[in-house]
């Protein structure tokens, strides 16, 4: 029986496609929804894309909401010529999938997580794989889910490691650097699963040969989707020995927090953008003294945490 009730929050590209797929195979989730973001691709497109996931992997029952189409300080939106060469044209590595003939919900992704937040409390788990706007607006909207919700575990951030967008700054992050200050300013229980571990989590072709394998129509999307990753990551000069697992690591800890061991630290993120550390992910110095309410992950298990990741996804790919 499912213990963790979980939202996910995704701008759908190929690590969020795998986190969903995690979350929905491991038993001990009961995944009530996706609100989707912008991000890795348009907020339309993020939503279909986790539609059309989920029928590819018989999972019609979990409702998607659409979440902001742009930060709290734009008024639009525009995909980054990077994210289109990591994540595909629309976000699914260029794959051609099924499309789903569910809807999307017609509540808002904001007020479903507000609602859900009063209804499951400590039970509720929160995990934005993308930049956090939507929780920063349901916070602004009601703040009573502060301390609400039971853990928000975010992907986002660099500590102790460079950025990926500047030497500061994380991707997630970089998108809305405010509404990340005003989440890890007041947002309780929370988690931050940055590129400190996510960068030591690989997967390679190797790896997607045993989905492939499968000789299921799941098992040859999903390979094909993370080859494609995989393959940017190589032409791109990311990593020429494999693909992080960026995403699947969030919810991973989501439900095992002992795949990585953490620091207490609160934090905060530098918005100023005269400044050449804009997004960057920092302790609090403002906090220093007071409770700490975000952990930051900074060590990983990553031969255990990808092995049971491909052990899950077999399983769900296998069907």
């Amino acid at each position: 029986m499912a213990s963790t009730k979980m939202i996910l929050d995704l701008d759908t590209g190929v690590d969020d496609a795998l986190a969903l797929a995690l979350a929905i195979c491991d038993p001990r989730v009961d995944l009530i929804g996706v609100i989707a973001s912008y991000g890795n691709t348009l907020v339309e497109t993020s939503a279909q894309n986790t539609l059309n996931l989920l029928h590819l992997l018989g999972e019609n029952d979990v409702p998607v909401y659409l979440g902001e189409s742009h930060s709290s300080t734009t008024d639009h939106f525009d995909v980054m010529p990077i994210s289109k060469a990591i994540h595909g044209e629309h976000g699914v590595g260029n794959l051609s999938l099924a499309t789903a003939t569910r809807k999307i919900e017609q509540t808002s992704g904001i007020q479903f997580l507000i609602d859900m937040a009063h209804k499951y409390q400590d039970e509720l788990i929160y995990v934005p794989t993308g930049p956090l706007t939507n929780m920063a607006k349901a916070l602004k909207i009601d703040p009573e889910i502060s301390h609400l919700i039971g853990n928000t575990t975010l992907m986002g951030g660099a500590l102790t490691v460079p950025g990926n967008v500047t030497p500061f700054t994380e991707a997630n992050i970089n998108q809305d650097p405010e509404a990340a200050d005003l989440v890890f300013t007041t947002q309780e229980n929370l988690t931050m699963v940055g590129l400190d571990v996510t960068l030591r989590t690989l997967l390679t072709k190797k790896d997607t040969q045993q989905w492939r394998e499968l000789g299921t129509q799941a098992g040859t999307a999903y390979a094909d989707l993370m080859d494609f990753y995989i393959e940017a990551y190589d032409r791109l000069d990311i990593d020429h020995r494999g693909a992080a697992l960026h995403d699947p690591l969030a919810v991973a800890v989501a439900i095992d927090p002992s795949y990585v061991v953490t620091i207490p630290l609160n934090m905060r993120v530098t918005y100023d953008k005269d400044t050449k550390d804009y997004g960057r992910t920092i302790g609090d110095r403002e906090r220093l003294l007071e409770p700490t309410t975000t952990n930051v992950a900074v060590s990983v298990n990553a031969k255990r945490f990808v092995r049971d990741f491909m052990d899950f996804m077999i399983a769900v790919l296998k069907a």
